[in-house]
């Protein structure tokens, strides 16, 4: 198994970031079920996807909206509250470091 650098795929991408996007798309692609375009070599979906960008087989067109991945996401991750606990103080410590106050009282 050859090994994949940063490097090699910047040669295919026009900045780090760009590559961050592809790599990370492409791999959620794979874990998904997605056919590879290279051979697999038991490798993970990040790894493989790494290789298919190196290797020239991902185009920046992937990073068109894609409306099956916006229905999957919406469906992964339902809108959520969440509470951060707060500081609270006492005669000892009237600023509160150190002590949190969660949302159960």
């Amino acid at each position: 198994m050859a090994r994949i650098t940063v490097e090699d795929c910047l040669e295919k991408t026009e900045n780090r970031f760009e590559l961050v996007l592809l790599a990370s798309k492409r791999a959620r692609q794979l874990s998904r079920g997605a056919a590879s375009l290279l051979d697999e070599e038991d490798d993970k979906p990040t790894v493989l996807a790494l290789r298919e960008i190196a290797a020239g087989k991902i185009e920046r067109s992937l990073l068109e909206d894609d409306e099956e991945e916006d229905r999957f996401d919406s469906d992964f991750h339902p809108d959520t509250t969440v509470e951060f606990p707060t500081r609270v103080g006492n005669e000892n410590n009237p600023t509160g470091d150190g002590l949190l106050k969660g949302s159960e009282g």
